[in-house]
């Protein structure tokens, strides 16, 4: 299965947009049922949630659900409504692996978006129940009161080894969120991309072609893939025990298998379809389709 490179949050009060959002091009859906949503309106996003997910014609796509924070009771009953519907559950503010131990249904990602979170991050990645684990960094941000991009990186950098270290997926990236500058958001993306990170959630389908463009290798990221691949394909043909590339380097097999990484990734990236943006309100935070 493909690593996703694009996640694309929409309202769970917005039942309007989620056949949009499906459609937008996106990986992933994340039907929200926490921030995006005002206290008053919770419930009924979950009920929307749970239709949408028993009766959704597009199975194609994947749809995650993140639900309210696991310590409150609003947290439990969405994960009780959904966990059984959802591909996926996003649990916001986990800061332990015991917390994980109730957690049944679909596979669960952990959103870490506190110190605390930070510190257990290697417990977190570990438990047998997380299949990924992402940042919240502004509630992170917010409080630890950093405002260096320095420091966020050292942060991202705990949870990449611990994602790592864990055999999960790479860290996908917060969201940008001003949803008009596309040229901030591609130049976060790529040096995201530089510290590990791949992928990245989006708030509107607007962000999603500069995502998929930010995390698409160069021609020359791929003709030097080609390069390793086809060398090593020489070496396995003629017996031969190391794979000599013509400029006389030698390479080993994780860097022939990341070569052949990359090459897949230049081919399915390679068309970014349109976004599916319709007119509307594009500064909204958390707006998901305007």
């Amino acid at each position: 299965m493909n690593t996703p490179v694009t996640w694309l949050y929409v309202p769970g009060d917005r039942p309007e947009r989620f056949d949009k959002a499906v459609g937008s091009g996106a990986d992933v859906v994340i039907i929200d049922l926490e921030d995006a949503v005002a206290p008053a309106r919770k419930d009924e996003a979950r009920a929307n949630a749970v239709a949408y997910l028993r009766a959704r014609p597009d199975a194609r796509v994947a749809v995650h659900v993140r639900v309210n924070d696991l310590g409150s009771e609003r947290g439990r009953a969405d994960l009780e409504a959904v966990g059984d519907l959802a591909d996926g559950v996003r649990l916001p503010k986990v800061e332990s692996a015991a917390v994980l131990d109730a957690v049944t249904g679909a596979p669960a990602y952990a959103l870490l978006e506190s110190a605390a979170g930070i510190l257990a991050a290697r417990e977190i990645a570990a438990h047998p129940k997380v299949a990924g684990v992402a940042l919240g960094e502004q509630d992170l941000a917010a409080e630890l009161a950093v405002t260096d991009e320095r420091a966020m990186d050292h942060l991202r950098l705990q949870v990449v080894l611990a994602a790592a270290a864990a055999g999960l997926p790479p860290l996908p990236m917060s969201v940008f969120p001003n949803v008009k500058d596309e040229a901030g958001l591609l130049a976060s993306c790529l040096a995201g991309r530089a510290l590990g990170l791949f992928g990245r959630t989006a708030i509107h389908p607007r962000q999603i072609p500069v995502i998929r463009r930010a995390f698409r290798p160069s021609e020359e990221e791929a003709a030097r893939a080609a390069e390793i691949v086809e060398a090593a394909e020489q070496a396995e043909r003629s017996g031969a025990g190391a794979v000599a590339l013509p400029d006389g380097r030698f390479v080993d097999a994780p860097i022939v298998a990341r070569a052949r990484r990359t090459l897949a990734l230049a081919h399915r990236l390679a068309d970014p379809p349109p976004s599916a943006e319709p007119p509307g309100r594009a500064s909204d935070r958390f707006s998901g389709i305007s």
